[in-house]
């Protein structure tokens, strides 16, 4: 894959898992974006309060920090759900690739409840779901439903990625 790439999504999605796979199925870095996250914000999802714009911001300089200094390759996972994430994204490495992983509420659900040890609660993912902003025609990237396996997910992106000429 020539570009990065950043497996977005609601809470619960398997951003992590998939992009882990990714990055393993490609040879290239990976960065969770949740560790990446201040204290404070950890601290506040944690209580149940969702995060905002503001919150957001200086965590979404980290990352594209780290997609800048990865622009040879690298997959990062991170919800980036508003096309203004994106954006600030995009702001540090402009050839950034999406793989958004999707889904039923139903779907998602269940695998958030099911996770444990993970500081976001399942309460959240609702405010997560109204937050987000599906990818754009003019953003690069494809959408993938989670209902499957994990290499059967990336597959699927790989395989839309090189149809649509982003992919190797």
């Amino acid at each position: 894959m020539r570009c990065p790439v950043v497996v977005m999504g609601v809470s619960g999605s398997g951003k992590s898992t998939v992009g882990a796979a990714l990055a393993r199925r490609l040879g290239v870095p990976f960065l969770d974006a949740d560790t990446v996250h201040p204290p404070a914000n950890i601290a506040k999802m944690a209580a149940g309060e969702p995060l905002d714009d503001d919150d957001r911001h200086p965590w979404l300089q980290r990352v594209g920090q780290w997609l800048a200094a990865h622009r040879g390759g690298g997959v990062a996972s991170c919800s980036a759900l508003k096309r203004s994430y994106r954006d600030q994204l995009r702001a540090h490495c402009p050839q950034l690739e999406f793989l958004h992983l999707g889904g039923s509420a139903d779907v998602i659900g269940r695998r958030s409840a099911n996770r444990a040890g993970h500081f976001m609660p399942v309460e959240l993912l609702r405010s997560q779901q109204d937050t987000l902003e599906p990818l754009g025609g003019d953003e690069s990237g494809v959408v993938v439903d989670v209902d499957q396996d994990v290499s059967a997910i990336v597959e699927s992106f790989l395989a839309s990625a090189k149809g649509a000429g982003l992919g190797p």
